[in-house]
């Protein structure tokens, strides 16, 4: 048949391709559970740095000053592990969402509690200013992807086509673009060969740029991880330090001992940072 093998090609090139997409993103899923993993574990060492630092006599009050920036890190990045996510509503978000389709309804509902969190806290921060969980019906669906997509369009951030382009994270890369079905579904239906070969061409252009702009963030996914390792390492090691040697009284700490603690506010304010930054921004 005229142009067969062409549409043949074409749409075996585009399975490829959302094979591919699909296997990078359950690779970024995953290195995104292990970032949040490693921020938790951050946060607690933050918490147990302060309580020390507040336990300390006649401390100078530039460290006040300091824990009170680190609050305001600190309760940023604990506004989003507060969100509730309410696998009914996500299973109930395709129906609010024109158009959405079978597959973006699978791709919420795939898309569970850790992993919402874990790319919640790598890609994107809640701005509409209400818990997500508070919300029902549309303007949850509409907050929820915003959320997921880095924030409404309004305030700078993705907006819901990104977050739907997140949501591809659970699933193959046909959530991403459009809502569009599987190779094979009825996005191809009645659809002579030329036209399908076309279509399916265009489809793998989109297709490999998405696994480009994954693949970047993957990579620096990777480097968070190891910053944020490298950061906690050191500031356990620090407070290791000074709880095992230090006097209770600032005032009573040697020159050496006061330049190790001044370190270690400095590097838990870091740290404090370092938790709440996101892929590609």
């Amino acid at each position: 048949m005229l142009n067969s093998k062409l549409k043949k090609n074409s749409l075996e090139t585009l399975k490829k391709l959302n094979n591919q997409y699909s296997e990078l993103g359950e690779i970024v899923q995953t290195n995104s559970i292990e970032l949040l993993d490693i921020r938790n574990d951050s946060s607690n060492s933050i918490k147990e740095i302060e309580n020390y630092v507040n336990t300390l006599a006649n401390k100078p009050k530039e460290f006040d000053i300091t824990f009170a920036e680190v609050k305001i890190y600190m309760e940023k990045f604990q506004a989003i592990l507060d969100i509730e996510y309410d696998e009914k509503k996500a299973n109930q978000i395709s129906g609010g969402i024109a158009g959405a389709g079978v597959a973006m309804g699978a791709g919420v509902a795939a898309f569970g509690p850790t992993a919402a969190l874990a790319v919640a806290t790598t890609f994107g921060t809640a701005s509409t200013g209400t818990a997500i969980s508070a919300l029902s019906g549309a303007a949850a669906t509409k907050a929820a992807l915003a959320w997921l997509g880095g924030g409404a369009l309004a305030a700078g951030g993705g907006g819901m086509v990104a977050g739907k382009a997140l949501l591809a994270l659970a699933g193959p890369v046909g959530w991403a673009i459009g809502g569009s079905a599987l190779v094979g579904g009825a996005l191809f239906a009645n659809k002579k060969n030329k036209d399908l070969a076309v279509q399916a061409q265009n489809e793998s252009i989109e297709v490999q740029k998405q696994i480009a702009i994954l693949d970047a963030a993957n990579i620096e996914i990777h480097e968070l991880i190891e910053l944020n390792t490298l950061h906690l390492a050191n500031i356990e090691q620090q407070l290791a330090l000074l709880t095992e040697t230090g006097p209770s009284d600032y005032g009573d700490f040697t020159v050496e001992q006061k330049q190790e603690i001044g370190s270690l506010v400095n590097n838990t304010l870091s740290l404090s940072k370092l938790i709440n930054k996101k892929v590609g921004k």
